[in-house]
Order: C-alpha cells, then sequence, then structure tokens
C-alpha cells in the first residue's frame, strides 16, 4: 500500500511538472523579428513496425537542421495500436529538445484503441505540449499567441483547430467540418485580439488536418497561382460550413496549413489567403507517392508577410514568399 500511495504521488508531481513546463513556455520573435514554424503532418506511425521508422529519422532531421520555435502536427500521428505507444514516442522526439508543440488530430488518431478524449489527456502529459487547462476533446481549438521580439505585446497569432473526422449525417458521405461553435469560437478570438490591437487584425495563420472546400475552388482556378505538387483532389467536406468565409472577414489569417491528401504539397492563394498543405511525413504505411518530409514557416515580425518551404532528406524545395510569390504580373 505504502508503495502504491508513493508511485500515485509521484506520477501525479511528474504530471504536474509537465504542466508547468508547459505553461512557462512562451512563444516570442527573436531578436532578428522571425518565428519559425515546423509542421509535421500524417506521420501514420505504427508503433514498431520498421516501415515508420523513416518518419522518425525525418523528424528528427528536420528538427535537427531547422530548429523550430514551434512544432505543429497536423493530425494522423498514429495508424495502428497501441495508440499510447505511437503517439508518445513520435511526440517525445520534440520534447527530447524541449522545444513547444501543438496537436491537432486527424480522422486516424482515435481508431486504434483511444478516444479522442484520452487522446488529448496523453498528450497532456508531454512536456513542451501547449494545451491549456480547457483544451479537451469538447474544446478542441487553441488560440497561440506570440510576442513581439522588445515586449510582452502580442504581435501574431497562431489557431489549430480541430477539423473532426467524418459526416455524422446519415445522408451526407465524407468527412466532417467545422461546426457553428467552433466558427463563433474563432471570431471571438480573433476579435479580442484586433481590439487590444487598436482594432488592427493581428498577423495569423491556421492549422488543422482536413483541407477548406475552398481548397479545390482555388486548385481549379486557372487564374490562381499555385507552387508546389497536386497529385490528387483535396479530399474536404461537401458541406461548408462557412470558415474560410469567417477568416475573410476578420481579416488577420494570411495562410491555412493542413494535410490529409499525402500526395499533395501545394501552397496556392486564394481571395488573399494563402492555402497551403504539409509535406507528408510517415513512412510507407500507408499511401504516398512523395518523399517525406515538413514544410517550414517563417513569420516576420510586424509585417504581412512569411516565407515557406519544404524540407527533404536531401534538401528543400517550393521555396515561397507570401504574398509576392502569388502575385501574378501584370500585362
Amino acid at each position: 500500500m505504502i508503495a502504491r500511495i508513493f508511485f500515485t504521488t509521484l506520477a501525479c508531481c511528474l504530471l504536474a511538472t509537465f504542466c508547468s513546463v508547459a505553461k512557462t513556455l512562451e512563444l516570442k520573435f527573436n531578436k532578428d523579428g522571425k518565428f519559425k514554424i515546423v509542421q509535421f503532418t500524417d506521420v501514420h506511425c505504427k508503433y514498431g513496425n520498421f516501415a515508420s521508422d523513416i518518419a522518425i529519422e525525418r523528424i528528427n532531421q528536420v528538427l535537427d537542421e531547422e530548429r523550430p520555435d514551434l512544432v505543429v502536427f497536423t493530425g494522423d500521428i498514429i495508424y495502428a495500436a497501441p495508440a499510447d505507444k505511437g503517439m508518445i514516442q513520435i511526440l517525445q522526439l520534440v520534447a527530447n529538445r524541449k522545444l513547444p508543440f501543438i496537436v491537432t488530430f486527424g480522422n486516424h488518431d482515435d481508431e486504434f484503441g483511444m478516444n479522442r478524449h484520452q487522446l488529448y489527456e496523453l498528450v497532456r502529459t508531454i512536456s513542451g505540449n501547449l494545451f491549456t487547462d480547457q483544451t479537451t476533446a469538447d474544446n478542441p481549438d487553441v488560440a497561440l499567441h506570440i510576442k513581439s521580439s522588445n515586449s510582452k505585446q502580442d504581435a501574431a497569432v497562431i489557431y489549430c483547430m480541430d477539423s473532426r473526422t467524418y459526416s455524422t449525417l446519415k445522408d451526407v458521405k465524407g468527412y466532417g467540418w467545422f461546426s457553428f461553435d467552433q466558427i463563433e469560437w474563432y471570431r471571438k478570438q480573433s476579435a479580442s485580439y484586433t481590439a487590444t490591437n487598436n482594432e488592427t487584425p493581428l498577423p495569423a495563420l491556421a492549422f488543422f488536418h482536413i483541407p477548406l472546400p475552398e481548397f479545390n475552388l482555388a486548385a481549379t482556378d486557372e487564374n490562381a497561382v499555385m507552387i508546389g505538387t497536386r497529385m490528387e483532389q483535396a479530399c474536404a467536406p461537401v458541406v461548408n460550413t462557412g470558415m474560410f468565409a469567417a477568416m475573410k472577414e476578420c481579416g488577420d489569417v494570411m495562410g491555412v496549413f493542413v494535410g490529409h491528401d499525402h500526395d499533395n504539397d501545394y501552397a496556392v492563394m486564394w481571395q488573399n489567403i494563402l492555402l497551403g498543405y504539409g509535406r507528408y511525413t510517415g513512412g510507407d504505411t500507408v499511401y504516398n507517392n512523395l518523399s517525406n518530409g515538413a514544410r517550414v514557416i517563417v513569420l516576420n515580425e510586424g509585417e504581412r508577410t512569411f516565407s515557406s518551404w519544404i524540407r527533404l532528406n536531401d534538401g528543400v524545395v517550393n521555396n515561397i514568399t507570401y504574398p509576392d510569390s502569388f502575385v501574378r504580373a501584370k500585362h
């Protein structure tokens, strides 16, 4: 009994320590006015399966070469049981480097023995996670504010949202969509940041797993500028609840970055918001025709601009700058 009490107490102390570490991590532009984000997506880890080794290798390589200020996982981290061991194995690669990270789940993460409630609690125990005390499966969306390099003032915002899994309506097939409550949450967050910034929207990015329906509109527009690889149609929900329209009206989001479609890594401008994919990070555990890697994004303090590229095993591709790379020359 004494031993059981001791280990229970120790576990609680460790959990409290992990959570306190996460709370003390401050996101801040560096002295050069830069803030670097690495996006890993669709790791599709099968714990103990050698086919996942290349994903682990790539994550380690990208983290060592890019040394980001923030790591964002945009869903489908695991693809086999045991879910807890797979999730911990991947996220610990970031935690070992004492880097802050955030997770947005995909449509597969909760299919291998752990539901979303359990997954949120598991991630919360890993050092460096940026979940708040309120972040749960019922309240999954997080707004991360990046401080100015020389003050405590907010200078940029990162919205990380749960794009859900599959349609819950019997007569509607395919993937899920943002609820009206989530859109209202985003609107309130954006309005609050704008109000405290003298009614000027802060530069912002949004990350989630499933692409918006607007990805297909943009990709099929002959006048839209696209940079990168498009080998499949965006597997977006057929129901459009208006998240993109909300972002346009709020005026803060410069770019949206997703995963889900393994054979896409393109970025395309649509109504002055960049719609982009990360690069598939996983191994040969699911379909993929692109070598695995990650997307890197660098925000510029005090500007509505950012640069981005895809980091691969043998270098980088698809160097872009928002908005300049997507502005057509006038004839």
